[in-house]
């Protein structure tokens, strides 16, 4: 067992190397990673304390996968992160940043209380016409808009459209059915109904529709089944005329994995696309926001953040809650080094690459109707022996991490065995096209979900 002096260094070295590696911020590090105490190695398992269960979850949730990581940088070997829960640990941190009230609770409790509607969607020339059309279709004048179809880079307001909708249905006609819900949601639903015998009643809920709201719907390219069953569910409510509305991070047309016979009928009625916000737009999400939790931010802050964030309202309105709640929890009143630290933390795209590898291997079985495990698997049939090597390929191309790493993502395979999915993927992409666009699709969903 290593002394208490050595874990620490070790514990020192991971949290120096988690700052440099993905962004976080030196708040975030004294409120989450500093009231860590490393306690004990068991095997290969890095024991650390922390002192309560709030903080314990929110480890969990977000820095465990890091601590990981960076732990078998150091050590050279997997090794565990466990957190436990002790009332005297890690009393000489600043546990004046956090108070009685959780930063991430109130940040939390601030959004569950938002409800997105028209009124408070910030309307400029980047998303104008997605905007009129929103509302036109939820007034149920959607003759020339069906089905409508908004597309646009994550964080630009569709989903937000997408509630927009819903919301104003639902109060001006009381009782209709509205069936709204991502696509991967509606993936994961169909083949549950297959597994379970309830195809009919899967049937049935989408079929009985009123108006059909489908978020992110690039995610069903290249999963033929799901693909087929929406295909005919689009085809029986387009021809009643109900509503349908459509969002993805691309044009119909640049969903290359996509049947021919659905990207056709997706772009039947309106397209509209929603772009970054002007400078005049951020000015005004940052500005209502910040009226809608009745905090005063200042005008050089409010620059600051428009300035900085040009590409996501998702982003910028993470921002400002997050400055919030760090004044009502701790009194620290909103300034541009409080700002740049806050966009430092959202800001930051780099997911814990093991998060990643779960997200493409999950994907990956979806298309190939797999189980994740078997691909992890020394099973080599055809069909997983196929989705294990576009696995390998894509982590490779994401993550970039060695492949001696990879190979030990599936059962230890080694480095020969890596380098040759590699090879025969890269070549298959080369030959046929229909397969390359398959494979992109699957990087984009990937890239486009860290």
């Amino acid at each position: 067992m290593e002394s208490m002096t050595s874990l620490s260094d070790i514990y020192k070295c991971v949290v120096d190397n988690c700052i440099k590696e993905y962004g976080i911020s030196n708040t975030a590090r004294n409120i989450w990673l500093d009231s860590l105490e490393p306690v004990k190695m068991e095997g290969s398992t890095f024991i650390l304390a922390t002192d309560n269960e709030f903080k314990s979850d929110t480890l969990n949730a977000i820095y465990v996968p890091y601590i990981e990581e960076q732990l078998k940088v150091i050590l050279g070997v997997p090794i565990k992160a466990e957190i436990v829960v002790d009332s005297n640990a890690g009393k000489n941190s600043v546990e004046q940043l956090i108070n009685t009230e959780p930063i991430n609770d109130t940040i939390n409790s601030m959004n569950n209380t938002v409800t997105y509607t028209f009124d408070n969607f910030i309307v400029g020339p980047s998303n104008n016409l997605a905007f009129v059309a929103a509302k036109a279709v939820a007034k149920k004048q959607h003759e020339k808009f069906n089905p409508l179809f908004i597309y646009g880079d994550s964080g630009l307001g569709k989903t937000h459209l997408l509630s927009a909708i819903q919301y104003d249905m639902q109060q001006s006609f009381p009782g209709i059915n509205i069936v709204y819900m991502p696509a991967e949601s509606f993936t994961n639903e169909f083949l549950h109904s297959i597994s379970t015998n309830t195809v009919e009643e899967f049937d049935k809920k989408y079929r009985s529709a009123d108006a059909l709201l489908i978020d992110d719907i690039q995610f069903i390219a290249g999963k033929e089944q799901t693909e087929e069953k929406f295909f005919h569910i689009f085809n029986e409510l387009y021809n009643q005329n109900k509503v349908i509305v459509l969002t993805s991070d691309r044009p119909a047309k640049e969903i290359k994995s996509i049947s021919d016979r659905l990207r056709t009928r997706f772009s039947k009625g309106l397209i509209a696309d929603v772009k970054p916000p002007e400078y005049e737009t951020r000015l005004a999400i940052i500005q209502q926001k910040a009226e809608l939790l009745n905090f005063n931010i200042g005008e050089d802050v409010t620059d600051y953040i428009a300035t900085k964030l040009k590409s996501n309202i998702r982003q910028i309105e993470g921002v400002v809650t997050k400055l919030n709640a760090l004044y009502m929890v701790s009194q620290m009143k909103p300034s541009i080094t409080i700002a740049q630290n806050v966009i430092k933390e959202i800001v930051t795209d780099h997911q814990p690459i093991p998060v990643t590898i779960e997200k493409v291997i999950n994907e990956v079985s979806k298309i190939y109707n797999i189980d994740p495990d078997e691909m992890r698997s020394q099973r080599r049939t055809a069909n997983i022996s196929q989705a294990r090597k576009v696995a390998i390929y894509i982590i490779q191309e994401v993550t970039g991490i060695p492949y001696e790493q990879i190979g030990q993502e599936f059962n230890g395979r080694d480095h020969s065995t890596v380098v040759y999915a590699i090879k025969s993927i890269k070549a298959e992409m080369e030959r046929d096209g229909s397969f390359r666009s398959v494979v992109e699709d699957i990087i984009k969903n990937i890239k486009t979900n860290q």
